[in-house]
């Protein structure tokens, strides 16, 4: 079965173990950052469909690996977050903008 996808490290292993053959290459960079756009919207999906913990952990797991190939320090990503909320807030009122109108 062919796929042509990113996956995790170990899986080719996990592959192997069960007694078949994982054919693999290491991607360069243009193909991995195009890979893992894709691997994040796949993992984004599995969430929407699933809502889940394991499936959310897998899109950080996505994000964890954007920050390291685009050399973004994760506690900076957090201090750019904690701002953002700071300076507008969250999602925890649960608000729903319907409109807005001027005068």
């Amino acid at each position: 079965m062919r796929y042509n996808k990113l996956v995790r490290d170990k899986i080719p292993n996990i592959i192997m173990s069960k007694g078949s053959k994982a054919v693999i290459h290491k991607a360069g960079g243009k193909e991995y950052w195009i890979k893992l756009r894709t691997k994040l919207q796949e993992e984004v999906n599995e969430f929407l469909e699933e809502s889940n913990k394991e499936e959310l952990s897998d899109i950080l797991e996505v994000i964890y690996a954007i920050c390291d190939f685009k050399k973004i320090n994760k506690k900076e990503l957090e201090e750019i977050r904690r701002k953002k909320e700071k300076d507008r807030g969250s999602f925890g009122k649960r608000l729903i903008l319907e409109e807005v109108k001027n005068g």
